[in-house]
Order: C-alpha cells, then sequence, then structure tokens
C-alpha cells in the first residue's frame, strides 16, 4: 500500500516515491486525482544529471501539482542512444531525480513498454515534452493528446546536453591518450637510437 503524505512530503522517500510497478502507480495516480492533484509527466533518460535537467524538471512542475518522471531503462537508453549509454545505472539516475525537489514520483520505461504506454496509463493533466529529443518528434508528442488535458513541448534548458558532455569527454580522452602515445612512441624510438650508439 502506498502512502501519500510519504510522497508529498520533505526528504527522498525513495521507498514511496520510486515505483517500478505500474499498476501500483495506476492507483497512486488515481488517488491522486482523485484527491484534486493536477498530474504532470514527462520521460527520458537523465543520464548525467546536469542544470538543464533541473531546470527543464523545474520548469515541468510549474505546470501542476504532482511530477512524475518516466526514466528510461538501462536497456530501453541502449536501444535510443547506442551501445555505450547510459553512463550512469537506472536506479542511479531515479535516486538523483528523487532528490531534485520538483520531482515527486520516478518510475522506469521498460524496452517492452510501448513509447507511449506510460502516458497512456497515467493520462496526464498535462504532458511535458522536449525539443531536443530526437526520437519523440513533436508530431509523436501529439499523437497522444487524447491521453494528456494538454500537451507543452519545452525548448532545451541549457546550452548543452549530456550526449555533448560526453562527445567533449570522449575528445579530450582522445587527445590525452594520443599525446600519451605520442610520447612513448618518442621514447621508445630515442630508446632504440641510444642503444644503436
Amino acid at each position: 500500500m502506498f502512502d501519500l503524505e510519504k510522497i508529498s512530503c520533505h526528504g527522498s522517500n525513495f521507498e514511496h516515491r520510486f515505483i517500478r510497478d505500474y499498476d501500483n502507480l495506476k492507483e497512486i495516480v488515481n488517488a491522486l486525482k482523485g484527491k484534486g492533484f493536477k498530474i504532470v509527466l514527462t520521460q527520458g533518460v537523465y543520464d548525467l544529471v546536469h542544470e538543464g535537467h533541473a531546470l527543464y524538471l523545474e520548469k515541468a512542475k510549474s505546470y501542476g501539482d504532482v511530477l512524475i518522471v518516466g526514466v528510461d531503462s538501462d536497456d530501453l537508453t541502449k536501444q535510443r542512444k547506442g551501445p555505450s549509454r547510459p553512463i550512469v545505472p537506472e536506479l542511479e539516475r531515479a535516486k538523483m531525480l528523487i532528490h531534485l525537489r520538483h520531482v515527486d514520483i520516478v518510475t522506469i520505461r521498460e524496452v517492452s513498454h510501448g513509447l507511449g504506454d506510460l502516458i497512456k496509463l497515467v493520462e496526464p493533466d498535462v504532458l511535458i515534452a522536449s525539443e531536443s529529443t530526437k526520437d519523440f518528434t513533436k508530431n509523436q508528442v501529439f499523437d497522444y493528446r487524447p491521453y494528456c488535458g494538454k500537451i507543452v513541448v519545452l525548448p532545451p534548458q541549457a546550452t548543452t546536453s549530456t550526449t555533448a558532455r560526453i562527445r567533449n569527454l570522449t575528445i579530450d580522452g582522445a587527445s590525452q591518450l594520443a599525446r600519451e602515445v605520442n610520447r612513448l612512441t618518442e621514447e621508445f624510438i630515442k630508446n632504440i637510437m641510444d642503444s644503436k650508439s
């Protein structure tokens, strides 16, 4: 049984606010709606949580009373973003989001869930989507209008994305590796030349 007070009070209360089971989530959503709460839903990967994510979630929460965040599972993230993602495992990503003051409930979206399954389950008063999501375009978002009171598409809330940050780290790492290989090669050649003298 869930505890609405533990969901809405201060503190992370992870065991009450992380709801993996969709049947339990539906029961909680119905109870919240029955008490007159306006439900907001958004979903995504939330890998390497950064300021843009926090600002996006703060903006999303401003559209209602309870913000539910669907986090892509590790397998779904690999499917959407490639084999090297996510950087941060799903449970850790869920815990990080629950620590953000604007997030009320976190659930996981599995590979077996269709793109709109969580939307259809929650039937949010407001669905929040991001312009920057490449595989869930504006046109696709609006296909779910029958399940939502309102759909809001937000622009990116930061000048960089997780993908861009990972790309920069990769480039920096490759540059450092190239410098080290070059140094070792020069040292190796010098040692060979010295041994011939």
